[in-house]
């Protein structure tokens, strides 16, 4: 089984009761108890991506997968609900550094970056910056060694102390659009965010 503290940190946000509403819809649609990166990409409406799309895909669905077991169970699943929910800044930097750390050496270079925000364009549509806007940015604000890699420290501190960048960064890796997904049943819309009740309101929905 996954370890929700290697995504969260250990923080444990989700509440009882909520992690038992998320555990029936998971069982409902995966009663093998495991979810295949098939099942994921069919959760939210992602067949038919060019290579670069489907490559970070596969990279999320990764992280997910603690365990490295090729698939996501429900502690896994409920550790990345819970990041997307509750996770604070320095947890989702961490985050989002194993997405762009793709060979997992611990550091990041201009190609990794390069690549993973083509990925990211390719998936999520035209962004402000072009891929080497982002990357040339990234670097001249991050790399304060200018060894042409980042570290986990360079990043999380060079990106929490730079509200701009941040903003890029993260609207780039907005994922309440994959939780409204999971909580309505509906496919992902970029430009609207999730509704705060959202949980809620499905509860009372079976209620009624």
């Amino acid at each position: 089984m996954g370890n929700s503290e290697s995504i969260t940190g250990g923080q444990t946000a989700v509440l009882a009761k909520d992690t038992y509403m998320w555990y029936r819809k998971f069982m409902m649609e995966y009663p093998s108890g495991l979810q295949t990166l098939h099942e994921f990409k069919a959760l939210l409406g992602l067949q038919g991506l060019d290579q670069k799309a489907n490559q970070h895909i596969d990279q999320v669905y990764n992280t997910f997968d603690m365990n490295k077991d090729g698939f996501i169970d429900f502690l896994e699943f409920i550790a990345a609900i819970n990041l997307v929910v509750q996770g604070k800044v320095e947890q989702k930097l961490k985050w989002y550094f194993k997405l762009y750390d793709a060979d997992g050496n611990g550091s990041i270079d201009r190609k990794e970056l390069l690549n993973i925000f083509m990925a990211v364009q390719a998936l999520n549509g035209q962004q402000t910056l072009s891929p080497e806007e982002f990357t040339n940015l990234v670097f001249h604000k991050v790399d304060v060694n200018n060894d042409g890699e980042l570290s986990l420290k360079e990043f999380i501190s060079g990106t929490e102390n730079d509200q701009d960048l941040l903003e890029i960064v993260s609207k780039s890796f907005d994922f309440s659009s994959v939780l409204k997904v999971i909580c309505n049943g509906k496919q992902p819309d970029t430009g609207e965010r999730l509704p705060s009740k959202c949980r809620r309101r499905r509860v009372q929905g079976r209620r009624t």
